[in-house]
């Protein structure tokens, strides 16, 4: 399955520096007394990460025709939401973690007050990246995508923190996760296209893509908690369990959610055929998968 993760290597190697110094430079605020809040922000946006969103925002854009230098402020603005979201996530109110990417997380070490308000400021400075650095109509239409992913999620989350029966239906849960996890992967794929101006059905096979990835690296998250550890994860692992979440593992199995894992994947790189040549990364990024 893995026989391109070179090509998706030098795909990373090749943008991430870019998508870091953009990052860096959203939270310079530069002339500005630095403040508890802007250092709570610059935790949050520049932990080291994998950038996966970001990264999706580069490659539609590269796969539409377009300059991927020219969706920096797209993928700078996703990954501001991605950040927002874990720094809500984590709260004592919501999955209550202290550990993120192997560092503590942001209410541990701001406190919750500080760690709300940065999650709010930087879902903020994320629309206003969009607005100021891109052109006018690009914009309105990469808002919009943003704002509903970012109502999705919240939706999602709602979901899993009302919980489910004992034994709700697949489709309930894998509802419940492309809100939570594969609604903002597939915004990044589409805001890329966007910006690269692409057709419409170029926008809808990156949707048809995004969803089933984002579902794929949501039950990836779901066997890791199983099966991992805290040293592969960067975070307690275990934890899913100890709260009774029903979690696709745990209503359906774990080799039972591996394959549907698996089955994504394959389905989200055939949803790229219309792009033939010109889905190489993404395709790759697919392959680049590993499920546990």
């Amino acid at each position: 399955m893995n026989a391109d993760i070179p090509s998706f290597r030098e795909a990373s190697g090749r943008l991430l520096p870019l998508i870091e110094k953009s990052l860096t430079d959203a939270v310079a605020f530069q002339g500005i007394p630095e403040t508890t809040l802007i250092r709570a922000m610059r935790y949050a946006l520049l932990l080291p990460g994998k950038r996966l969103r970001p990264l999706l925002v580069l490659l539609a854009c590269e796969a539409c025709g377009g300059f991927s230098a020219k969706a920096l402020p797209a993928a700078c603005a996703v990954e501001m939401v991605h950040a927002f979201s874990l720094i809500h996530d984590d709260l004592p109110c919501m999955d209550d973690d202290d550990l993120r990417r192997g560092k503590p997380t942001n209410h541990t070490v701001f406190g919750e007050a500080q760690a709300l308000l940065a999650g709010d400021a930087l879902l903020a400075l994320a629309f206003r990246t969009l607005a100021e650095h891109l052109p006018q109509g690009i914009a309105s239409s990469c808002v919009h995508e943003l704002a509903q992913a970012s109502l999705a999620m919240a939706g999602g989350q709602s979901l899993d923190m009302e919980g489910f029966g004992d034994n709700p239906p697949r489709g309930e849960i894998e509802g419940m996760e492309r809100k939570k996890t594969g609604a903002l992967i597939t915004a990044a794929l589409e805001m890329g296209g966007i910006v690269a101006e692409a057709s419409q059905e170029h926008l809808a096979a990156l949707r048809e893509y995004g969803w089933r990835i984002g579902l794929a690296f949501q039950i990836m998250d779901d066997l890791l908690d199983v099966e991992g550890s805290q040293e592969d994860t960067g975070k307690r692992v275990g934890k899913d369990a100890e709260k009774g979440k029903r979690t696709l593992p745990a209503i359906i199995g774990v080799e039972r959610s591996r394959k549907r894992a698996e089955q994504l994947i394959e389905e989200a790189c055939s949803a790229l055929e219309i792009f033939q040549s010109g889905s190489t990364m993404l395709l790759s990024l697919a392959n680049f998968i590993e499920v546990p």
